[in-house]
């Protein structure tokens, strides 16, 4: 890309956590104008996390801006210390993919995504692909460039290292998120050194590693992220927030194929509900628009969905009680003794284990040779060493599962039922 299309005047967003985020090129600032782009800040970045921490309302708009900048940052310093390995041609395909790569996430994403068995990174590459705003901005610069920017998303690009930028073990997409979510949730220990890890990553061999003396920002990272994992991608009153909100849609896609005449249905969730979503019902399928939807269904006829919605609108939330370990013969007493007393153990009772999450730990073994390869330290040798066979602080989280079993229940429906229960069911949820 040549001086001309630089812009003539800097652009800069004032960010919470990058302090600011600088735009030069006029190929970013038009793609962040596309109204695919603008569409960002209708979907939250944390999902239901606002119902568990009131300041989670930050939006994918500006985490997408924040993944650019770092991305934009990592390859300023490549190319301001003339790293050889780093393929310079590279730089507006990356910052193109960082600032895209969610361009495809629907309202409450994760929970919509495994009712519905969609998946944003296939609807972010329709995006990029078809007859949309952003596709013709890509196309201005060069007619290959969506394909190869989608071919990023994809992870089946031929420069590895470009991937890695956004999708890795130690990615800008990783990096911005942790740090946007510890400052909109409130919480301290997500904060990492940013600035440091920025200093010591370096491109290798169609890799990006870190050098060995930054091994301690790296360690700092990872605990950050097993924090936030546990006390906030975890937490047990967002999952419950979760299940309310897929109960929703399982059971309004329920009801729509046994033939329900729903009151208020607008032509965008009716196709989601029918499993027949085009690329123009998907972009106007918003957080708005799925919450004006469980306002009105809360009058349904249906007592059941009228119910799931006011819970889930009015922080209603399931409790849950926790246990240890697997019981199926313990759950299925449970779910019989639920539907002897009256209620529906398919909505009223959900056994959950935190690890279905779009979120993990670091693994090294099981990032091996898999999509993100595990964090690789540079010696003074040029050697290259996995992490965690370095840090002992990594070793002792690697692979450290604290997960817990959570049954969640409606308490007022379940103490309204108490009578019907088996003495040993309500002593085990103490009602």
């Amino acid at each position: 890309m040549t001086q001309e299309h630089q812009l003539p005047e800097e652009k800069v967003f004032k960010d919470p956590v990058h302090k600011y985020i600088y735009v030069q090129d006029e190929l970013i600032w038009d793609l962040i104008n596309t109204k695919e782009f603008q569409r960002l800040r209708r979907i939250r970045q944390l999902g239901t996390s606002y119902l568990t921490f009131h300041g989670a309302e930050h939006s994918r708009f500006s985490h997408s801006l924040g993944v650019y900048e770092i991305t934009r940052k990592i390859i300023s310093q490549f190319e301001r210390n003339g790293y050889a390995d780093w393929p310079r041609e590279e730089k507006y395909v990356s910052l193109c993919a960082a600032l895209l790569h969610d361009l495809g996430h629907g309202p409450f994403s994760h929970s919509i995504e495994q009712v519905f068995d969609l998946h944003h990174e296939g609807w972010t590459c329709r995006f990029l692909l078809e007859d949309t705003e952003v596709n013709r901005v890509l196309r201005r610069v060069s007619e290959d460039l969506p394909e190869r920017v989608a071919a990023v998303i994809r992870k089946t690009y031929d420069k590895p290292i470009v991937i890695s930028l956004v999708s890795s073990q130690m990615d800008a997409d990783r990096m911005d998120y942790l740090l946007r979510d510890a400052y909109f949730t409130g919480v301290n220990y997500g904060t990492f050194d940013l600035e440091r890890i920025l200093r010591v990553l370096r491109p290798h061999q169609g890799k990006i590693v870190v050098k060995e003396s930054g091994m301690h920002a790296v360690e700092d990272y990872l605990m950050s992220r097993y924090q936030m994992y546990w006390q906030v991608y975890f937490h047990p009153v967002t999952r419950s927030s979760e299940i309310i909100l897929r109960q929703i849609f399982r059971r309004a896609k329920e009801l729509y194929h046994e033939g329900y005449r729903f009151t208020y249905l607008p032509r965008p969730m009716q196709r989601l509900l029918m499993d027949e979503l085009s690329l123009q019902d998907y972009f106007l399928l918003d957080e708005a628009m799925a919450q004006t939807a469980f306002i009105q269904w809360t009058e349904e006829a249906d007592h059941l969905l009228s119910d799931l919605c006011l819970r889930f609108l009015h922080r209603r939330l399931y409790k849950y009680i926790t246990m240890d370990q697997e019981d199926e013969a313990l759950w299925h007493e449970i779910r019989c003794d639920f539907a002897a007393a009256g209620l529906r153990p398919e909505y009223h009772l959900e056994i959950d284990f935190p690890f279905d999450l779009p979120y993990d730990v670091y693994q090294p073994d099981k990032a091996e040779g898999e999509e993100k390869p595990p964090i690789l330290l540079l010696g003074m040798n040029h050697q290259l060493s996995e992490i965690s066979g370095k840090s002992d602080i990594i070793r002792s989280i690697t692979g450290l599962h604290l997960g817990k079993y959570h049954l969640y229940y409606p308490d007022d429906l379940l103490r309204a039922h108490a009578n019907k229960l088996r003495p040993s069911i309500r002593e085990l949820f103490g009602v």
